[in-house]
């Protein structure tokens, strides 16, 4: 039996710069939370597998960030670290309001589900 998810507005798609990202705190500690060049937004943990760098501070390529410590890659979508590395970050879910542009993130439970792409405008 899988429990309802519970969304939380954490702030505006425009309060995130694009490849950049902000910081919520929460029960699971502090969160990246992630906006890529296509508008898509992703939260994982801020704190780097292998030696607990802020992955906030690091650099956005695709749907990935580099850590600003020592350049371990970690997916935003599943945050698994990817190459030669090993190593993971919990991912949780994140969705926009198509109408509002607000940023909504469930702490129900952590995950590794897809992205919600802003609408159109």
């Amino acid at each position: 039996m899988t429990s309802a998810k519970s969304w939380h507005r954490i702030g505006q798609l425009t309060d995130i710069p694009k490849l950049g990202a902000r910081c919520v705190l929460t029960p699971f500690g502090r969160l990246a939370v992630f906006r890529t060049a296509d508008d898509e937004v992703y939260a994982i943990e801020d704190r780097c597998p292998h030696k607990g760098g802020p992955l906030s501070q690091g650099i956005v390529h695709d749907t990935s960030v580099t850590c600003p410590l020592h350049n371990m890659v970690i997916s935003l979508k599943s945050g698994k670290v990817l190459g030669p590395d090993e190593g993971a970050v919990r991912a949780f879910s994140v969705r926009i309001d198509p109408e509002t542009s607000a940023i909504e993130l469930s702490l129900t439970e952590a995950s590794a589900e897809a992205p919600y792409p802003v609408a159109a405008e």
